[in-house]
């Protein structure tokens, strides 16, 4: 592995924690400011208080998960790639 590849990998999981974190941010400021909010459900089974812990969990999960299967995924078939080359 060269280290070009390193730092690339690096940066796109250091890209990937900053969206998710901001994604929390978010979630915690709609659940400050915003009045009224009806209880998230994280994908459809686990009810979440609408408070702005929940809906900063609420957040960064679905953005966590919602990014990490296909960035898994583009990881596991360049791992594929790599050895066939």
């Amino acid at each position: 592995m060269s280290r070009t590849q390193l730092d690339g990998r690096r940066l796109v999981l250091v890209l990937y924690a900053v969206v998710v974190f901001l994604s929390a941010v978010g979630g915690v400021f709609v659940g400050t400011f915003v009045p009224d909010l009806r209880a998230p459900s994280l994908f459809f089974l686990v009810s979440l208080p609408p408070t702005p812990t929940g809906l900063a969990v609420f957040g960064a999960v679905t953005v966590g998960v919602g990014l990490g299967v296909p960035l898994l995924l583009v990881v596991l078939v360049s791992r594929g790639d790599d050895r066939a080359a």
